[in-house]
């Protein structure tokens, strides 16, 4: 059987010389721009199938500050807000780092996108639906081994739909990898398979790079035009001085953000185990079970305030400028509920002038 020669664009270049397309921003200029916005009817029609949407002919690209009370939220956006042909509004976001917070983040945009298309004169009938699609990096729904979940508003027992203003889709990429590397998927037959695996060829997270689906959709991409048209776009994206260097510093980003938020995850882990630990021996000095209640939680308070203390100098030294200060900012607080509030917004905000007021918020509640 005689085989077509490859593409040229999908052998230029090194596999460990492209782009992560779970990074957003290589996933903004892939599929979020004006040349390439045939590449994102194509990927969206794939997933909207399930729900047996209409068939989306056409899309106009849209602002997408949707979350603009929310200066550093702003700042680490760089998704896609599609307007279909029939106004339906699609809202397309890539998630490398868990912030444990996906499922309210996507309610939350959903939300606003719905809200603000309400004007003088509109009616509640007017409104267009919204659909968001998060593709994540991490898994979220931990009781189940199927990598896409799809929502709508449904009754419960009988299971009609109370309306299609609502759709949410969440892709969890290690889930996805997991069942090709199982042979369980077959992107020959499933386009939504296909595209998804294109943005799981490289993991610049692992330092990898999977040679085989490369190789797999190289082959499907000789009668797939749309996915031959992806790697070309791709390639050349990879290859732009501007683009790689634009990328590799949102990459340092995200992956900085992300170590920063693992080290907070071991300090709170540590002081926790230190707290237990001194309370233990509070409570043996104490000589009574009660009293090593007592020591216990006494330790765990003092070690919680202090870990607290700390996470808020490093974070925030503009605010906290010594662990000393922090401490005696803290000094009356008592509920661990604030307490664990406050290592929240350490782990979640990354400016001081966010953080000041919800640490006030936190602490008058």
């Amino acid at each position: 059987m005689e085989h077509k020669p490859r593409p040229d664009a999908l052998k230029r270049l090194p596999l460990n010389r492209l782009m992560d397309l779970k990074i957003d921003y290589a996933f903004k200029q892939l599929f979020g721009t004006e040349t390439n916005q045939d590449l994102l009817v194509v990927f969206l029609n794939a997933i909207l199938q399930r729900t047996e949407r209409p068939w989306i002919e056409s899309i106009a690209l849209q602002n997408t500050e949707i979350g603009g009370e929310y200066d550093n939220d702003k700042q680490s956006r760089l998704d896609i807000l599609a307007q279909t042909e029939t106004g339906t509004l699609i809202n397309i976001e890539i998630q490398f780092t868990n912030k444990y917070d996906m499922i309210h983040r996507s309610l939350f945009y959903w939300a606003n996108l719905y809200r603000r298309q309400m004007k003088a004169g509109t009616t509640y009938r007017e409104l267009y639906p919204v659909i968001t699609i998060n593709i994540l990096n991490f898994n979220t729904f931990h009781n189940s081994a199927r990598y896409h979940a799809a929502y709508r508003l449904h009754e419960e027992d009988e299971q009609t739909l109370l309306t299609d203003a609502l759709e949410m889709h969440f892709f969890e990429m290690p889930k996805l990898i997991n069942a090709w590397r199982k042979n369980e998927l077959n992107p020959w037959d499933d386009r939504l398979a296909r595209w998804l695996l294109l943005l799981g060829i490289v993991d610049d997270r692992k330092n990898n790079v999977y040679e085989d689906i490369y190789k797999e959709l190289e082959e499907i991409a000789m009668k797939d035009e749309k996915l031959q048209q992806a790697f070309r776009s791709w390639t050349q994206l990879s290859q732009t001085p501007d683009e790689w260097l634009a990328y590799e510093s949102r990459l340092k980003q995200v992956l900085d953000e992300e170590a920063a938020k693992r080290e907070t995850e071991l300090a709170i882990q540590e002081s926790r185990e230190e707290g237990r630990e001194e309370g233990r021996e509070e409570g043996r000095e104490e000589g009574r079970e009660e009293g090593v209640e007592i020591g216990e939680a006494k330790g765990q308070h003092k070690q919680d305030v202090y870990v607290t203390a700390r996470l808020l100098n490093d974070k925030f030294p503009e605010g906290f400028p010594t662990v000393a200060g922090a401490q005696e900012y803290l000094q009356g607080v008592t509920s661990p509920e604030t307490l664990d509030e406050l290592r929240k917004i350490v782990v979640r905000v990354n400016s001081w002038a966010e953080a000041e007021d919800k640490i006030r918020e936190a602490l008058d509640d």
